[in-house]
């Protein structure tokens, strides 16, 4: 393999210099492909808190009118308040002067903002009728536009604000729902990420400035000896924490999108009681009579920090009902879809039973005792 990377490195050196008559070498980062300033130069503003009723909203205004929209809808004729200080307000109409709520109003100078840009932010009262009134108030001025989804994190991108990973992180933290996902996206936002893989570019750049050495200066007898030895070991040490790293990822990923759950197994085998243990609460109906269950029944849990979505199935049997051999399909498709689905992990579990479950031979189930006699009581 390093042999094959080697030749890579030498083919792509020699022909850099046929073209450019030396050696130009050079990893681009993402951020590379856009400039340092931001392109677009309107002012964008949203509610950042999220919708629906609440005690306090807070809507952002990022672009180079954050000081006049903070002007006119604060009622502010001279000076700005002082940065990143709240400062409380009457919020006003821009053109009617109406009075449409009373906050706090705070004022981020751009580079020291999240988007890097000149900032503002209106913490008003969460009602959807003041939520509103500001937001076409604020669509009213002149140069000022609704921000897309996600601008403000693209603007804080480009203006080197956040990285890749650190945007990744932070669409992680708003979205985890366990406090495993919790933990994971606040180290990944925190830049954990993001410096084992600048650790990762230094190292191969230094690999590269070797074997440009070693092309350069090796008939010279300027290069030590072993310095491609060096780079072997440089590279497949590399490599190998590249690749564990890779291993270790699908514990993320697992960990991000969740997994699904599928209780399976013959009628009768205590399916539904395993469901109302695990989920403690009467989440599917339990009977004696065999087939009570015809529709999957799902439930959110929260296991271990792993976001779990457990699903109880109709008992797998031949049966001349109607419906409960539909419920039977359905349960079966479910089944298929745990070896199908690469971006869904599927686990299937087979509740307790007698005997093999009928058309699944090879489906069977390990319980902790204290599950176990659970589903047996």
């Amino acid at each position: 393999m390093f042999q094959m990377f080697c030749r890579g490195i030498l083919s792509s050196a020699v022909h850099s210099r046929k073209v450019r008559g030396h050696l130009s070498w050079r990893l681009q980062s993402t951020c590379e492909a856009f400039p340092a300033g931001l392109a677009d130069a309107d002012t964008i503003f949203a509610l950042s808190s999220g919708h629906g009723r609440c005690g306090v909203a807070v809507v952002r205004v990022s672009g180079p009118a954050s000081a006049t929209a903070l002007k006119c809808m604060a009622g502010l004729k001279r000076n700005l308040p002082p940065p990143r200080t709240a400062l409380l307000r009457s919020i006003t109409d821009p053109k009617g002067k109406e009075v449409l709520d009373r906050g706090l109003v705070l004022w981020f100078p751009g580079p020291h903002s999240f988007t890097g840009e000149d900032s503002v932010e209106l913490h008003i009262h969460g009602g959807t009728a003041v939520v509103t009134a500001v937001l076409q108030a604020l669509g009213s001025m002149s140069g000022m536009r609704p921000a897309e989804a996600g601008e403000f994190t693209r603007r804080a991108f480009q203006a080197g604000k956040l990285d890749l990973t650190e945007v990744e992180g932070l669409a992680d933290l708003i979205h985890a729902e366990t406090e495993a996902q919790r933990r994971q996206a606040l180290r990944q936002m925190s830049g954990e990420l993001g410096q084992l893989y600048q650790n990762w570019s230094h190292r191969l750049k230094q690999c590269l400035a070797h074997v440009e050495a070693f092309i350069d200066f090796s008939e010279d007898e300027l290069i030590e000896d072993g310095i491609l030895s060096q780079v072997d070991t440089s590279v497949y040490s590399l490599l190998t924490e590249m690749d564990q790293h890779l291993k270790d990822q699908r514990k993320g990923e697992r960990l991000r999108s969740g997994v699904q759950v599928v209780i399976a197994g013959a009628t009768n085998a205590g399916k539904s009681s395993l469901l109302n243990t695990l989920c403690q609460r009467p989440a599917a109906i339990v009977s004696p009579v065999a087939g009570t269950t015809r529709d999957v029944v799902e439930t959110a849990l929260d296991i271990g920090g792993f976001p779990v979505l457990l699903s109880d199935t109709a008992g797998l049997r031949n049966s001349p009902d109607a419906i409960e051999r539909e419920g039977v399909r359905r349960a079966r498709e479910r089944l298929d879809q745990g070896g199908k689905e690469e971006n869904n992990l599927q686990v299937v579990a087979a509740a307790l039973s007698l005997g093999p479950v009928q058309g699944l031979p090879g489906l069977q189930a390990v319980f902790s005792p204290g599950v176990a006699g659970a589903v047996h009581d």
